[in-house]
């Protein structure tokens, strides 16, 4: 079972593309609707492992603040309006995917944030902050950017969306630090880092990969009623993918160096999934499936993008410092490098 996981979080380009068919054949042979209660806590198990490898510490970091401010800025003011204006132009007349593209807009990193950058031997500490600050700040901000920008064509309950995310965000990562600062006690801070912490990102996957499977089970018959739709999806988030990743390598370049423009791409194309899925799922209920739908597809161009753009990386920035100052670049251990995710959310 454990070397499944491993598996499976190493190869979500592979691992999700599965979960999705287990599930349309699921919602084919038997009735979906029972799976809606599996919601709420494999959410819990897709949120909290990642929360536990979260350091918090890192927010009091110093140095870094203008990375941070261009990094909060290309998230919370571009980004969105380019997911909006692209929900506008490819699915004028279905609300329920503007919404899935405006959310994962809304959200911003994720630990894949962190692993890639460490792959392509960008500035890590740097891609901890970000991950921390974004995950906050689109926390407290999706909900008022929903409203403002789909009320007028989907209801939006403000309260319970702020209620949903404070349940699977805030009560995950406080128990997550509390996790964290009871084993760093226990076992030490080199012994959590190198034994434990590994430990928990693979549990985080069985929640992505379970609702996704849920998901795709909802809307499995209206997918074999229309089979057209899965290219209609996918046009969308290759166009909005390729975009983010171009704005975001050229304000890299001309602003920033090497491990910082890294950082920075990694910091504003990644998107947190998980908690955008979890969202679509929880609060809309039979409605979010189409949104979860679309953001689960979101899963297999998120990764497949990154592990090209690592590629590219010594093209676009230059080769990495023989000796990375202050070890802010140093590279994954051999048995990471690879053009594979291990994270997931």
């Amino acid at each position: 079972m454990w070397n499944a996981l491993m598996w499976a979080q190493k190869n979500l380009v592979w691992s999700i593309p599965a979960a999705m068919l287990a599930g349309l054949l699921f919602g084919v042979a038997a009735d979906p609707a029972f799976l809606r209660a599996a919601i709420l806590p494999l959410t819990f198990l897709m949120v909290y492992p990642m929360m536990v490898s979260l350091d918090l510490r890192q927010l009091l970091g110093r140095g870094g603040s203008g990375l941070q401010a261009t990094t909060l800025a290309i998230n919370f003011a571009l980004l969105p309006a380019i997911g909006y204006g692209a929900g506008l132009l490819f699915f004028p007349e279905q609300p329920m995917l503007r919404l899935a593209l405006l959310l994962t807009a809304l959200l911003p990193t994720s630990g894949m944030t962190i692993s890639w950058t460490g792959f392509a031997k960008g500035n890590v500490p740097a891609a901890v902050k970000m991950t921390v600050l974004g995950l906050v700040a689109g926390s407290l901000l999706a909900p008022l950017y929903l409203k403002g920008l789909l009320g007028a064509v989907v209801e939006i309950p403000v309260l319970q969306v702020s209620a949903q995310i404070a349940l699977i965000v805030f009560l995950p990562l406080a128990l997550g630090h509390l996790t964290r600062r009871r084993l760093v006690a226990r076992h030490g801070e080199a012994a959590f880092k190198q034994r434990l912490a590994p430990r928990f990102p693979p549990f985080s996957t069985l929640g992505v990969l379970g609702i996704v499977f849920v998901s795709m089970a909802l809307k499995s018959r209206d997918l074999l009623a229309q089979p057209a739709m899965l290219p209609g999806l996918l046009l969308p988030l290759l166009a909005v993918y390729a975009l983010n990743f171009a704005l975001s390598t050229l304000i890299g370049k001309v602003f920033f160096r090497r491990g910082d423009a890294i950082a920075l791409v990694y910091g504003t194309v990644m998107r947190n999934l998980s908690i955008a899925l979890a969202i679509a799922m929880g609060v809309f209920g039979a409605r979010g499936a189409e949104a979860a739908l679309l953001i689960a597809l979101a899963y297999i161009v998120q990764v497949q993008a990154a592990a090209w753009y690592v590629r590219l990386t010594d093209r676009l920035f230059g080769p990495p410092p023989a000796v990375a100052p202050d070890r802010e670049c140093s590279s994954p251990p051999e048995s990471s490098r690879s053009t594979r995710s291990t994270s997931t959310a």
